[in-house]
């Protein structure tokens, strides 16, 4: 009889009996812990805002041949924008001119499990035991379900945070050239997703409290090139631009939106705490490094500040959480099975079912842009982006830093129903809310509007005279 175990996520125990001529397959609990973790996303999945403006450009790259100007299908003026994740806009366009929304469910499991399998096998590299690793594989399942769940232009980072945390942390282990490595996966993860600033502010924190005091030089080189290889975009020297433009953007600066601070008042926010403060604690007990820590300390700051970044905490600790956790126990043959089958049939009916989406309905959408005329519509981010990716044209939408400084404060008025968008209003004839938003109120109190059409939960409104 030959066995062979595996200790390393996503794979699994192999036992042999040559006489017998039989292969029993044993899954371990980390491996459960991945296929749960793509299970859940796929049930729980949402297209949602910051996903299809991207899909919108990319169909016009493909179709051009050619990077636009701005924000072509907005009547706000963007030329000046840098465009700077042009690679992600194709991957979404593509994906999404090909399979529809279920081409970008499709990606965002892919995406949450090379993330979980490449944590679970860091986590056994760092001396985690297989019940270990499996107990936070699965804790990261409620604080980062907001992340998980929501199909938008982060999907890359959620995959490339922690292989760049992985690799700084295998060579901390053991020093090698491999650091070199994050030279080119900074270049691409910055063409996909703004977070990789956030990388390359990881990686600054290792090579400054870790390498520089052995290899000063080398160290520096590989800081410079790393700053230049963020820089690798078609936006070129314009790309630190886009990046300050958008941690300054008005909604940044209100902490509107995707950048609201951290609140206990908020369900997921007090899921993302009652995670991280455990895994925190754990971490802290499995003596990390001193770069660890100020990268850990300097995430949770960045958590309280917008909440939506609590992900990146929960992924950077949970390697080190895992190792603390000394549990020991395997998963019985005909159990692991039995959920590894319930999980992968509820993951592939939801496949099939396809992710939800946000935003007016398919229907709606086409009302508003026959209604409109070829005119612009003012509508709320998550369908102001389908009415783009439809064909249609927006007054303003996301990415709204490509945008003024006025034009994204007078979006940002009206979606809270203020006063001083009413020029914002002026200047346009149809208008798309969800009903009951506090927008939806203020039109029905508008004598210059009339509702026009209504469906799941949104209404169309058209202008029916100047406005005083």
């Amino acid at each position: 009889m030959v066995t062979a175990e595996t200790l390393d996520a996503g794979t699994v125990a192999v036992t042999t009996r040559p006489r017998a001529g039989v292969v029993a397959l044993r899954l371990t609990w980390t491996a459960l812990a991945v296929v749960l973790a793509s299970a859940t996303t796929a049930v729980t999945a949402t297209i949602g805002p910051d996903s299809r403006w991207l899909a919108a450009l990319g169909r016009i790259v493909a179709e051009e041949g050619r990077i636009p100007h701005g924000i072509p299908f907005a009547a706000a003026v963007s030329a000046s924008w840098p465009n700077v994740p042009v690679l992600a806009e194709v991957a979404f366009g593509g994906l999404f001119t090909a399979f529809g929304a279920r081409g970008l469910l499709v990606a965002q499991l892919l995406a949450v499990a090379v993330a979980m399998a490449i944590l679970g096998r860091d986590m056994r590299r760092e001396g985690a035991t297989d019940a270990g690793a499996a107990t936070v594989l699965a804790l990261l399942l409620p604080g980062a379900l907001l992340a998980f769940a929501g199909v938008k232009a982060q999907l890359f980072s959620i995959a490339l945070f922690p292989a760049a945390a992985v690799l700084l942390r295998a060579e901390t282990r053991r020093p090698s050239r491999r650091i070199w490595l994050v030279v080119p996966l900074l270049a691409l993860w910055s063409n996909l997703h703004g977070v990789a600033l956030l990388g390359l502010a990881v990686l600054l924190a290792y090579l400054l409290l870790e390498r520089a005091r052995r290899a000063p030089m080398e160290s520096a080189a590989v800081a410079v090139a790393s700053a230049l290889a963020l820089c690798a975009t078609p936006a070129l020297e314009q790309t630190p631009r886009y990046y300050a433009d958008v941690m300054t953007s008005e909604a940044a600066a209100r902490g509107y939106g995707l950048w609201a601070p951290l609140s206990l008042h908020a369900g997921f926010d007090v899921l993302l705490v009652a995670v991280a403060l455990p895994l925190l604690a754990a971490f802290v007990r499995a003596r990390p490094r001193v770069w660890e820590f100020a990268v850990a300390a300097a995430l949770a700051g960045l958590t309280i500040h917008a909440a939506r970044d609590g992900v990146w905490l929960l992924l950077f600790v949970a390697p080190p959480a895992a190792q603390a956790l000394r549990l020991r126990s395997s998963a019985p043959r005909a159990i692991a099975h039995g959920i590894a089958f319930v999980l992968v049939a509820v993951g592939g009916l939801a496949l099939v079912r396809g992710p939800m989406t946000a935003g007016a309905s398919e229907r709606l959408v086409h009302q508003a842009i026959a209604a409109a005329q070829g005119g612009p519509i003012l509508a709320e981010p998550a369908t102001a982006e389908r009415i783009a990716l439809a064909g249609g044209r927006v007054v303003i939408s996301n990415p709204l830093d490509a945008f003024s400084r006025t034009d994204q404060r007078a979006y940002i008025d009206w979606l809270q129903a203020r006063r001083s968008a009413d020029p914002l209003l002026r200047r346009t004839r149809v208008v798309v809310v969800s009903a009951r938003s506090p927008a939806d109120r203020r039109l029905r109190r508008d004598g210059s509007f009339r509702a026009y059409a209504e469906s799941a939960g949104f209404r169309i409104y058209l202008r029916t005279r100047l406005a005083p």
